[in-house]
């Protein structure tokens, strides 16, 4: 460290050996006192500096661990890798919920246009490295690609409507936003399906997809039900508000009660996630905010719950038309 230089000697202190020596001693201390300053600031920057690597480290480890037991607790069966197993599905009909890619894979001859196309029909295509595939596989000889059958096939948007407007004069449909948890959508589906919705919207992201743990705790449902995969969900809000569609949002904080609302006109009901709700771009999307009146001490309730209470009121609210 550099001896500090601002020090000034006048002709006095010079003549005097004295005074001279006591300046260069209290010098001396203050360059001490300036080093071990020094040093402390560098021993607490160190540790700073090693307790954000020891904490960064233990939540990529955590973050690891915990997607490795979410792909292991999977059933393998519905995942397909290998390039000539994973072209063989996506030359055929079979229904697709996702694929994982690396780089080199996504851009090639072989496969481009192919993932290419799925991405535009709803199917999620995500481009990792090779080690998250491997981790995905549990170690298998994956070359690169895996892709995750889906339980059922989705349908177009536009199609959907066509269908819900054929079936009924009044249809209500179901969209979701940001239920990632596969046996909510299974209870879900469930519901939608048997109290007569015509159909559900679901986005490409942020979304469980169609698994085998969907269809179990949908118990056949599926197979009744059309289900539409979108690229992005406000975007299809809008779509079906072109449609003749009112778009109906729930949320614990909106100042109508769903017991009050009686519109006998085609509807969306819109369903978030128990923790976060709806996002904020949806509620703007939204033609009104419905609550479902609560008047226990339990502040919300659980998505499939909420999304079956909302489709048989609003259902008894258009039989009460005469």
């Amino acid at each position: 460290m550099k001896r500090r230089t601002n020090y000034r000697y006048d002709k006095k202190s010079l003549d005097n050996p004295s005074q001279d020596h006591q300046l260069k001693k209290n010098r001396n201390k203050l360059d001490e006192k300036n080093n071990k300053i020094y040093k402390n600031k560098q021993h607490e920057s160190s540790f700073v500096r090693d307790s954000l690597k020891r904490k960064n480290k233990k939540d990529s480890y955590n973050n690891s661990k915990k997607e490795h037991i979410q792909f292991k607790e999977n059933n393998l069966d519905e995942f397909v890798w290998g390039k000539h197993s994973v072209l063989s599905v996506l030359e055929s009909n079979t229904p697709i919920n996702r694929v994982w890619c690396t780089s080199e894979i996504r851009s090639s001859e072989k496969f481009f246009l192919l993932l290419k196309e799925l991405k535009s029909k709803g199917v999620l295509v995500e481009e990792v490295s090779w080690s998250r595939i491997s981790q995905i596989t549990v170690g298998g000889v994956h070359q690169g690609i895996v892709l995750q059958k889906s339980y059922s096939q989705t349908t177009p948007l536009n199609e959907l409507v066509n269908h819900a407007k054929t079936n009924s004069s009044h249809p209500t449909l179901i969209c979701l936003d940001g239920i990632t948890d596969p046996h909510n959508l299974g209870a879900i589906v469930r519901s939608a399906e048997a109290l007569g919705c015509k159909g559900l919207i679901i986005p490409q992201r942020r979304s469980a997809g169609i698994t085998g743990t969907v269809a179990k705790v949908a118990a056949g449902a599926l197979e009744n039900i059309k289900i539409s995969r979108v690229v992005n969900l406000n975007r299809a809000l809008n779509e079906l508000k072109k449609e003749g569609f009112l778009i109906i949002g729930l949320s614990a904080g909106a100042s109508i009660n769903i017991t009050d609302f009686k519109q006998k006109v085609p509807l969306v009901i819109v369903i978030g996630s128990e923790n976060k709700g709806l996002s904020v771009l949806t509620q703007r999307n939204c033609d009104y905010l419905l609550k479902i009146p609560l008047t226990g001490k339990t502040p919300s309730l659980n998505a499939s719950v909420a999304a079956a209470i909302s489709i048989f009121q609003l259902s008894k609210n258009l039989s009460s038309f005469t």
